[in-house]
């Protein structure tokens, strides 16, 4: 089995709407409601409960494409090539996107040409290898539904 390179952002396993794509470890608010991402304990930023009222949320990993740009200049993270993982390369595209479940993250967009991209495009989750070294090392991206 592939090791995960965040494994506190997101988890292999898809959710019961989107089982066959990975999903990323969110937050529920026990008082109101509110889906957050990524899981924290500080507090809600809706009704500013904390503690036990902050529950992990399983959210699927499918959304809509907000916005987009392609990175044309980017210096890798020197923590990333310590680990055996392959440092992210300029240009790559960013997108921002609105889950299914309510966040809205911004994540590297992969499997397409950003002049192609659109505006409310589907957008589905995906593990893509990362590792340099013996370890099969994963980490999250999205691509556009097929």
């Amino acid at each position: 089995m592939a090791e995960l390179l965040k494994p506190d952002l997101y988890a292999q396993e898809g959710t019961k709407s989107v089982p066959k794509h990975p999903s990323l470890r969110g937050g529920k608010c026990a008082h109101c409601g509110f889906v957050f991402f990524p899981l924290q304990a500080y507090g809600c930023e809706v009704c500013g409960e904390s503690g036990d009222s902050l529950q992990p949320f399983a959210l699927a990993g499918s959304g809509t494409l907000i916005a987009s740009a392609k990175v044309h200049a980017y210096t890798p993270d020197a923590k990333a090539a310590a680990a055996d993982v392959k440092p992210l390369e300029a240009p790559f595209v960013i997108g921002t996107i609105k889950l299914d479940d309510g966040p809205t993250i911004r994540t590297v967009v992969i499997d397409v040409d950003e002049t192609t991209l659109k505006r409310g495009q589907r957008m589905m989750s995906k593990l893509v290898p990362v590792g340099t070294g013996a370890r099969t090392i994963v980490d999250l991206r999205f691509t556009p539904a097929s």
